[in-house]
């Protein structure tokens, strides 16, 4: 049922409408009594048909669309004038019911997602410039702010633990079942529980800007773009209700030609309006639509609206970044290779640069620096390079870290580096060069691991079906290769060496056979995610841009969300397909018998209802999908 006003206050209507049909019920069968009658059905009528009245009237003058409210009202009002003010007051007191269940019903799945806001604590345990705490409003806090965080106590907002270790309760936010370790600069999430351990965190983002506030912005928009075939509903519906309009009054025309009375003609009419409106067909979609979308949120899984549901229902090739994606993003530095000035030294000033950078390498080199008690070199004036590496300046020397490119860019060679440097190039290890303009100083070399979830992930997806998946990598060859065989990509879907611009080429060349979803993290990805039938933006600590050009966002590195967004995508698939199925195979019903078989206005009023109530609730068995954390078992 399309409603085109506010549904606040819709409850109590139909409770007086319902009221009204009671009494009007005993007054005509039980105790008969006209006064009663007239009561209860004057009731019916201004609670039931006024209402519909005015939102179909500002429907029609401020949007000039035809709302299905104004085919209740019609029919009803036919009822009457024949007579038949009874019945006209069942399809008024069940279309007000069936508003007042669709209104509550959908209102639950809006508000799956807002019921995070209540999660948020309100104050803070700010630690001051003197060492002292108190406590502050969260909403007053800033970037850079100290926070105590004791246990049992939900994170205030984004922030990054500096002091202490313990164990962190994600599931509010990424859907992760089990507790996660964290320690010394590992990012936790607003609303997320501390559950172990005194810790000192440090806030990374204000209020406005958390996780939660990111998630219910993004949902917001979610429920506010419709999907594909939302709006062919929209658009059917109100051509759809024109026709149907214009079709009882060739039925009455047809009716009185065939030697009905005008009585008999009008009421038959009457029920026709009812027999073959759409609203059924109409609410379908959207029951569905926002039920899936609300337990997708809830499950750590947030699409950014009901057109990236449908297309990865329909996707069937997957493509994966490597870095941050399938692996940990948390690279170990395993060697230091100076050839100018000592190891220490030349991490150091990889840490200076780094220091400017989100991406994950950057991390790796900043906490081994820490971890070895090493201060970083002050750079300023940095420049990231997208696919190649950074530079800035330390002092008056253009000073750089990255890949080959980069090391290409400033014009080094490589050619006549030391044995241990040439050996490290050779390794299945992601090196970093260090150089301060044309000159070689050494080179970095890291181990990146598969993330836990990557084999399980990998493997749910072939179980539902996705055969082909591809793995693209700036990394060297050799790291690419080890990777792709420990996750069982095939060689040839393992591509290494690349920019952000052949990531764009692969994947528009994917694209040319199946719909493809492309998995990411980064800034490089940005352009392949936007590319991508469907982009996936993978983790809640995901670059900010990355967010920005994806249609889904996992708010958690579990990458057998993947399987289970894709599962809560076809499922809801099928069910708007048996919705559609089954509120037009009702309507042909309905209509074959109040053209053919002289069906009684209750019984369309009844069939007709029911079946709108029935396409809801059965949209509605969506928001306990498996998808959901607190629907899987911890």
């Amino acid at each position: 049922m399309s409603k085109t006003g506010a549904d606040q206050g819709v409850t109590p209507l139909a409770l007086v409408a319902l009221g009204g049909l009671a009494l009007a019920l005993v007054a005509t069968f039980v105790f008969p009594f006209r006064p009663a009658l007239v009561a209860g059905l004057v009731l019916v009528y201004a609670a039931g048909g006024i209402p519909a009245s005015l939102r179909a009237g500002l429907a029609l003058v401020r949007h000039r669309v035809l709302a299905i409210d104004l085919l209740m009202v019609l029919a009803a009002v036919a009822a009457a004038a024949v007579g038949a003010a009874l019945e006209g007051a069942v399809l008024l007191t069940l279309f007000a019911a069936a508003g007042a269940l669709e209104a509550r019903a959908m209102g639950k799945a809006r508000r799956a997602v807002e019921a995070l806001m209540a999660l948020r604590p309100d104050t803070a345990l700010l630690r001051g410039p003197d060492g002292g705490l108190r406590e502050v409003p969260v909403a007053s806090l800033a970037p850079g702010d100290r926070v105590l965080l004791r246990p049992g106590m939900r994170v205030p907002v984004d922030a990054a633990i500096r002091i202490g270790e313990g164990e962190i309760d994600e599931a509010t936010i990424t859907g992760e079942s089990m507790p996660v370790r964290k320690g010394a600069g590992d990012a936790v999430f607003e609303a997320t529980v501390n559950l172990t351990a005194v810790l000192e965190i440090e806030v990374m983002r204000a209020l406005g800007e958390s996780t939660v506030a990111r998630m219910i912005a993004m949902v917001t928009r979610a429920q506010a773009e419709r999907a594909p075939s939302e709006r062919f509903g929209d658009w059917f519906g109100q051509r759809y209700t024109l026709a149907v309009l214009a079709g009882a009054a060739l039925a009455y025309g047809a009716f009185l030609w065939l030697g009905y009375t005008p009585q008999s003609a009008l009421y038959h009419a009457a029920t026709l309006l009812v027999a073959a409106s759409p609203c059924a067909i109409v609410i379908s979609v959207p029951a569905a639509m926002l039920s899936a979308l609300s337990a997708a949120a809830r499950g750590g899984v947030l699409f950014k609206g009901g057109a990236a549901l449908e297309t990865l229902a329909e996707a069937g090739i997957f493509a994966f970044d490597k870095t941050g994606t399938l692996t940990t993003g948390r690279a170990e530095l395993r060697r230091v290779v100076a050839l100018e000035g000592s190891e220490a030294a030349l991490l150091a000033l990889a840490a200076g640069l780094e220091a400017h950078s989100e991406h994950p390498v950057a991390g790796a080199i900043r906490h081994a620096a820490v971890a070895r008690g090493i201060q970083p070199v002050a750079v300023f004036e940095v420049t990231a390079v997208t696919s190649e590496g950074i530079a800035g300046m330390a002092g008056e020397s253009l000073v750089w870290a990255g890949n080959e490119r980069m090391m290409a860019r400033m014009l080094a060679d490589a050619g006549a580096a030391a044995p241990p440097l040439a050996a490290l190039a050779n390794s299945a290890e992601t090196v970093v060069w260090v150089g301060r303009g044309p000159q070689l100083l050494g080179a970095i070399g890291l181990a990146d691991a598969a993330r836990a979830s990557a084999p399980e992930g990998l493997a749910a997806l072939r179980r539902v079906g996705i055969a082909r998946q591809v793995m693209m990598t700036g990394d060297r060859r050799e790291v690419a290769e080890k990777i792709g065989e420990e996750l069982g990509f095939a060689p040839d879907d393992t591509h290494a060496n690349l920019l952000a611009e052949d990531k764009l080429r692969l994947v528009a060349a994917l694209a040319s056979e199946a719909r493809v979803a492309f998995v990411g993290d980064g800034v490089n990805d940005a352009a392949a995610l936007a590319r991508a039938d469907v982009g996936i933006a993978m983790g809640a600590a995901g670059s900010d841009v990355a967010l920005a050009a994806a249609d889904v966002a996992l708010l958690s590195d579990d990458l057998t969300r993947l399987a289970a967004a894709l599962r809560l995508a076809r499922r809801t698939q099928r069910i708007i397909r048996a919705n559609l199925i089954f509120a037009v195979g009702a309507m042909v019903v309905l209509v074959a018998g109040a053209l053919a078989f002289e069906l009684p206005l209750p019984v369309a009023v009844i069939g007709h209802e029911g079946g709108t109530i029935l396409v809801v609730l059965n949209g509605l068995r969506l928001l306990a999908d498996p998808i959901r954390s607190d629907r899987r078992p911890r």
